[in-house]
């Protein structure tokens, strides 16, 4: 992976060198306002944002690359990633400590479980380039590509469309997803009557979107009876859509490849998380504004060159320019507490050295120890868990498309499948891997591990055929082509689950894991409240803290 080190070499310093070592360097000053442990997206975007707003900060990583959980990292390192060997226990607390200072142990923890891989890694391997927040993409009118052109951060990163659109599998077929009134209409796979209904439902969403757009801007001129009823914006989406006549595989598009709904909406029994269609309009209405924003995106979705693990090193950047200092390959091995405020104030680097602070954020993979101290980042409750899927695989699933989302909705892959399974297929186009092969992620929210993995593999199945057999070739039936298309190879794969937790508050702060959603939305609304939590009167990376760049091309996704 590139480094996003400053172009000013004082604003980086890199522990690294390509082998495991001892002479960390010396880090003045030794004081600061923000010290981050981690250089996770959510971490380094707060680390631009105070940067931004004028505070000292130090931003470390005990790896030699940045990224943390966010990481975009080579095929051969996957492994001792997902399975890490258990680091042997610092000796921080027997260092000498001032009297009015407590220095707690810190520990790493894995997030990852249940690994499982088949087939053999194709060489050469260094090609293969891994997300480890798969599969996941960027809405062109999302907030995040807001921030990246608002920091500058947008210079740092290049995009490309997934040009090949979402596709729905549904009854064992894949079919387009119509997102917008040209899609409709040349949906070969629907009938008059189903484009009728859908286009009249979408020609009611854009003007409710109208008018909800012109009542909130400053003349607050709308027309009010474009609206929808709050009484229908405060019903479950699934009954609105039955009310506006959708049959049951239009419901599946707009749910869950559209609106993007994660579980079972539409089954007999409802579930807890049912979206209301207030919620479901929203993404809609980013959906819409997504598609035409970029002159050379085609579609909603944008999926940064090499990987997303680019993001957090262009806020890196961007943060390093306003004067924040990088230190990668330095781990934090200890907390330092003041006795009598019961307070975190600072942190003991595996130098050795103490890093005293005003506010202290670290990696969410740490655990913390017990202490009788008022903490909130223990959870009473299991975390939550997504079951992630990498494959490679030999060729596209949709012919002539390179970069493609693929929707499976609840229930059509087995009876029991309670949630989505989303997956993205990558081609070479964005350098993950070599010409001629196909990287594809899955995921899918789970609260039994074995239910999660079971329903990736069972996407895995339905989409691609073992390498082994060779006198039998699968077929999958693609309903825009109207006859049989030979399924991709599967040439290596692997299922794995994380946990997901959320930020923390309170004496000691900590950002959010890499979540089950296919944006950052989350993830960068929870660091923007963390963000407001430090420092309620500064402003969260104003416009103005971007710096003027003379190639400025803000209607580019590149």
């Amino acid at each position: 992976m590139a480094e996003a080190a400053a172009d000013s070499s004082n604003s980086v310093v890199d522990g690294g060198g390509g082998s495991v070592q001892n002479d960390y360097p010396t880090i003045d000053p030794t004081s600061f306002d923000v010290v981050l442990c981690g250089t996770g997206l959510p971490e380094s975007v707060l680390a631009a944002a105070c940067a931004a707003a004028g505070k000292t900060v130090l931003h470390v990583d005990p790896s030699p690359f940045y990224g943390s959980l966010y990481s975009s990292i080579p095929l051969s390192s996957l492994a001792s990633f997902l399975s890490p060997e258990a680091s042997p226990p610092t000796s921080s607390a027997a260092a000498a400590a001032s009297d009015s200072r407590t220095v707690v142990d810190l520990h790493r923890r894995s997030v990852y479980s249940d690994v499982e891989t088949s087939g053999a890694v194709p060489e050469p391997a260094r090609r293969f380039t891994i997300d480890l927040v798969g599969p996941r993409v960027l809405y062109c009118a999302d907030e995040a590509v807001d921030l990246l052109l608002w920091s500058g951060g947008s210079h740092h990163v290049e995009f490309k469309s997934v040009e090949g659109g979402s596709l729905l599998y549904w009854e064992g077929c894949l079919y387009p997803v119509p997102d917008s009134r040209q899609a409709i209409f040349k949906d070969p796979t629907l009938k008059l009557k189903e484009k009728n209904i859908l286009f009249r439902f979408f020609k009611l969403v854009q003007a409710h979107i109208a008018a909800a757009s012109a009542s909130a801007d400053e003349t607050g001129q709308g027309d009010a009876s474009a609206k929808i009823p709050e009484e229908d914006l405060d019903l479950p989406f699934v009954e609105f859509l039955k009310k506006q006549g959708l049959p049951p595989k239009m419901r599946a598009v707009v749910l869950y490849a559209i609106a993007m709904a994660d579980y079972d909406q539409d089954g007999a029994d409802p579930c807890e998380k049912l979206i209301t269609t207030r919620e479901g309009i929203q993404t809609i209405a980013l959906y819409s504004s997504s598609i035409g924003r970029f002159a050379n995106a085609e579609g909603a979705f944008i999926y940064p060159m090499y990987g997303h693990g680019e993001l957090p090193q262009a806020f890196c950047r961007c943060a390093a320019v306003k004067g924040a200092l990088y230190v990668l390959w330095m781990p934090v091995s200890a907390l330092l507490m003041d006795e009598e405020k019961k307070h975190f104030v600072g942190a003991r680097l595996a130098s050795g050295q103490d890093i005293l602070c005003q506010q202290l954020i670290i990696d969410p993979s740490y655990e913390i120890p017990t202490l009788d101290v008022p903490f909130d980042g223990s959870d009473s409750h299991s975390p939550r868990k997504v079951a992630r899927g990498v494959c490679i695989i030999s060729k596209s699933v949709k012919q002539g498309s390179s970069n493609v989302l693929v929707i499976f909705p609840p229930k059509s892959l087995e009876e029991q499948q309670v949630a989505a399974v989303r997956l993205l297929q990558l081609s070479s186009n964005l350098a993950v891997c070599p010409p001629g092969m196909f990287m594809s992620y899955l995921s899918t929210p789970c609260t039994d591990v074995s239910a999660g993995k079971q329903c990736i593999k069972k996407a895995i199945d339905a989409l691609f055929s073992p390498q082994a057999s060779d006198d039998s070739e699968g077929h999958l039936e693609t309903a825009s082509e109207s006859t049989e298309d030979v399924k991709p190879t599967l040439i290596w794969s692997c299922v794995y689950v994380q946990e997901i937790t959320q930020g923390t508050s309170g004496s000691l702060l900590s950002c959010s894991m890499p979540d089950e959603y296919l944006d950052y939305r989350n993830v960068l609304g929870s660091t923007k409240k963390l963000f407001a939590s430090i420092y309620p009167d500064e402003e969260f990376l104003p416009k103005k803290s971007a710096p003027v760049y003379a190639d400025d091309d803000s209607d580019s996704a590149e």
